[in-house]
């Protein structure tokens, strides 16, 4: 029997004036974030200004909020409930929110202390990312074992489709990477304009305080499966769920991984909830037999079209 999947985008998806054409509609979720946030969410991503939108701590409240209510919106709509869930990164709370773990207003307080830790973890110019195409896992894995140099760490931290890696890490040793990774024959190695090295081990204070957070939330079993980030494996108990969840920011997103698992238990068909396509594209990139369709707005008659044919 084939499956349906519903995926969930991490940062760099976000925009001022996403939502525009579901506003009414996404309005109380937004609301109920802003209460619990402290501040007008609505009017941040309807207005701007981009480069508060844009901090890691405004930037995770949003794009949950965004994505979690595209989810609803489109259940609301008539499409089908998935049969397996996940998210790139913090996607992966969009994840837990969809399949029943995570309650959401714990999820949007979550993902803000998240999103502070993890600017707060490296003072600013310190560390940063940047994206190699073209060459395998492991080649990107083994030149950034060779650029590593005492406490100067970079790792591959993003496996997001095959030929597509990030990296992250402290700064000489980044610049290293990138320069190896080009001489390696990568088509491009190109810095990221990120505010810190994420998924990296210089992001562990930051998850150490995390998990204090995270052991003050209540953690449901899930009424589907969930895919998670760390192992590309699906989890079933909350207190693993949990556990993988302070994990993750300091280990690298198996998405390709991710990806093959979901098609691996029999998704055919995987559905973007969120703002942009990024993750659409890179299904499409991984396994060539699924079909990838998106809700990003009030617009869901492709959606709809291809599920019915």
């Amino acid at each position: 029997m084939t499956k349906l999947a519903y995926v969930f985008p991490g940062q760099g998806s976000q925009e001022v004036g996403m939502l525009q054409d579901v506003a009414s509609e996404v309005a109380p979720l937004f609301e109920e974030a802003s209460t619990v946030l402290g501040y007008d969410l609505w009017s941040l991503v309807a207005n701007g200004p981009a480069e508060q939108l844009n901090q890691t701590e405004f930037t995770q409240p949003a794009l949950l909020t965004a994505s979690v209510g595209l989810f609803r919106y489109a259940i609301d709509q008539g499409l089908p409930r998935p049969d397996i869930v996940a998210g790139h990164s913090l996607g992966e709370y969009s994840a837990l929110v969809a399949a029943g773990v995570l309650d959401f207003r714990d999820a949007v307080a979550l993902v803000q202390k998240r999103g502070q830790l993890m600017q707060s973890a490296v003072p600013m110019g310190q560390g940063g990312m940047a994206a190699v195409l073209g060459l395998d896992d492991d080649q990107v894995t083994e030149v950034c074992a060779a650029a590593s140099q005492g406490d100067e760490i970079v790792q591959a931290v993003n496996f997001n489709a095959p030929g597509q890696v990030v990296i992250a890490g402290v700064n000489a040793a980044l610049e290293r990477a990138i320069d190896g990774c080009k001489a390696a024959g990568a088509r491009r190695a190109m810095p990221l304009s990120v505010s810190a090295p994420f998924h990296s081990v210089m992001m562990k204070p930051a998850a150490e305080a995390m998990a204090a957070e995270l052991a003050a939330v209540t953690f449901n079993p899930p009424v589907v499966p969930v895919v998670q980030n760390v192992d590309a494996r699906i989890e079933q108990d909350p207190a693993a769920i949990r556990a993988n969840l302070v994990t993750q920011m300091y280990s690298a997103v198996l998405w390709t991984g991710t990806i093959q698992t979901m098609a691996g238990e029999g998704a055919a068909t995987i559905i973007e909830c969120g703002p942009g396509k990024v993750l659409s594209g890179l299904c499409k990139r991984i396994d060539k037999s699924i079909t990838a369709l998106n809700v990003t707005g009030a617009d869901l008659s492709a959606v709809s079209e291809a599920l019915s044919s």
